[in-house]
């Protein structure tokens, strides 16, 4: 029945933080934005002291069921340890797990690099060893252009026009060392959960390895009863995190996640979810001794082989290879579709994409209130970037900010009504703020460069003054030649980027817009 609980609930999570990332409308937000705001990482650098205190409660109390049940990188590992001890156990003789000594060397060596990373503003590899963004990135970068594909299969031309700006050349190439990471990331964690369960959460995980410090002292937890206890190694078999020594009788507690597959497996009711306060590990006594004096082992015990788990058709494994086909046709016809597609003014002449331009700062989102204060919070998770309705997020390439989202203003600027990436940050990079609040923050200025505008080629534009939402831009004739260019009144331009996206010049926009290093006066 715990288990029956455990996984119901984790589904859940599950579901609801990966629709999260994949809710490109931004339908789901409001429903489901808390589930990101509960994440270790996130509530430690934003300060939030109501979702710490509360995780390290829960952990105190029940033992580390943050790491089955809320962390989505921990449930999807469990999801492909079950198809792989499914497929181990039409091997009768291959048991799925055994007991494996803690790797101190290498979880507290990963866990005093994380913690030196986080101190020292490292945000790379920060955000490179936290599950929760982690599982972000492998959303974002790897299902969420799926997902968007076969939404056009439903949609209409126009928007499929508009959502085939997703996938610009350049735009994918900038975001190409992004998804190498999702890609090997994803990779590591599913060999590691295929061959060792949670090898990945007790040797690498730098979340896991903190909750491990409460959950040993958990006041519930799975604990062996020695008397009924057969030695039959069933419970030891079905541990994936390979925390039960049943030689000794003892349980790793810092390693265990209560998953609470020993409790299901055992046949002689000797392993209990029960209150262990203060208690540390359970005391082991002699091994049970025969009539002939010697020691019981599993081939003495009266466990058979009807006793172990019936084992399952491949129905589920074959579905699994059928998806993943599916999904890289998916992606292929996507590619090729791309390849094909020309866009064209009204059938004549060809548009050239706009290109990124070099800024001397990086743009960061309204509600972030410096750049150091966004990259020194921020844990590149990209729920941001799957979320901003006007693509202008993306994972920035540059080495000190690597994976952490940056602005650019090639497919949209930043709309003045629109806040939600400040709804939906669980790390505190970016502030709640309202549309009011909105105008406060000055994330960039707008420069112009006289030689690309349009202007001078005597064409009558004014695409930027007309589409400035804070009227930052007014429209000046020059005496010489009588042309009205562009003039940008710094004091009140906001950084949206109206102006640079809607600028007709091409490749480069005549008009760009630089990062501000402070966005608001305090």
């Amino acid at each position: 029945m715990l288990k029956k609980i455990r996984v119901a609930l984790a589904v859940l999570f599950w579901l609801g933080i990966t629709l999260l990332f994949l809710d490109f409308t931004g339908a789901l937000h409001g429903w489901l934005g808390w589930m990101a705001k509960v994440q270790f990482l996130p509530a430690v650098l934003a300060l939030n002291a109501a979702v710490i205190v509360g995780l390290v409660l829960l952990t105190l109390i029940f033992g580390r069921v943050y790491c089955s049940v809320i962390c989505p990188l921990g449930v999807f590992q469990d999801g492909v340890a079950h198809l792989s001890v499914a497929r181990k156990r039409k091997n009768k003789d291959r048991k799925p797990y055994g007991y494996s000594p803690e790797m101190k060397w290498l979880r507290y060596g990963v866990w005093a690099v994380f913690v030196i990373a986080v101190i020292a503003g490292i945000q790379a590899l920060v955000a490179l060893l936290a599950p929760y963004s982690a599982w972000g990135r492998i959303v974002q970068n790897l299902f969420q252009p799926v997902y968007l594909w076969f939404n056009n299969l439903f949609a209409s031309l126009a928007e499929r026009a508009d959502s085939y700006a997703f996938y610009d050349k350049e735009v994918w190439l900038r975001s190409l060392p992004t998804f190498i990471v999702a890609i090997v990331t994803l990779i590591v964690v599913v060999v590691l959960a295929w061959k060792g369960g949670r090898t990945y959460c007790n040797t690498i995980c730098p979340v896991g390895t903190t909750l491990s410090f409460f959950s040993r002292f958990a006041m519930f937890r799975p604990v062996i009863n020695t008397e009924k206890c057969k030695n039959c190694k069933q419970c030891e078999h079905q541990c994936k995190a390979s925390c039960i020594n049943i030689a000794e009788h003892k349980i790793d507690y810092s390693r265990c996640v209560d998953c609470f597959n020993c409790i299901d497996t055992c046949k002689f009711g000797a392993l209990k979810y029960r209150y262990a306060w203060g208690k540390g590990e359970i005391p082991s006594p002699a091994a049970p001794v025969r009539n002939d004096n010697t020691p019981a082992t599993p081939q003495n015990s009266p466990v058979t082989s009807e006793n172990s788990p019936v084992t399952p058709n491949g129905a589920k494994e074959s579905q699994g290879r059928r998806a993943f086909i599916t999904g890289a046709a998916l992606a292929v016809g996507t590619a090729a579709l791309k390849a094909q597609e020309k866009k064209v003014d009204g059938g004549f002449a060809a548009i050239l994409d706009k290109e990124i331009p070099e800024r001397d700062i990086p743009l960061t989102p309204p509600g972030s209130r410096s750049v150091k204060d966004f990259y020194r919070r921020c844990t590149a998770c990209q729920l941001c970037v799957a979320e901003c309705p006007n693509n202008v997020l993306r994972p920035s390439t540059d080495l000190k900010h690597f994976m952490q989202p940056e602005m650019s203003y090639e497919r949209g600027y930043c709309r003045p009504e629109c806040t939600r990436c400040s709804e939906l940050c669980p790390a505190g990079a970016i502030v709640r703020i309202t549309k009011e609040e909105k105008t406060q923050y000055h994330v960039g200025t707008a420069h112009v460069n006289p030689s690309l505008c349009v202007v001078e080629t005597g064409v009558e534009c004014g695409n930027c003054a007309r589409h400035c939402p804070a009227g930052a831009i007014m429209l000046v004739k020059d005496k010489e030649t009588g042309y009205r260019r562009p003039v940008v009144n710094e004091e009140r331009c906001i950084g949206c980027g109206a102006c640079e996206n809607l600028c007709p010049a091409r490749p480069i926009s005549a008009i760009t817009v630089n990062g501000r290093y402070n966005h608001i006066e305090e």
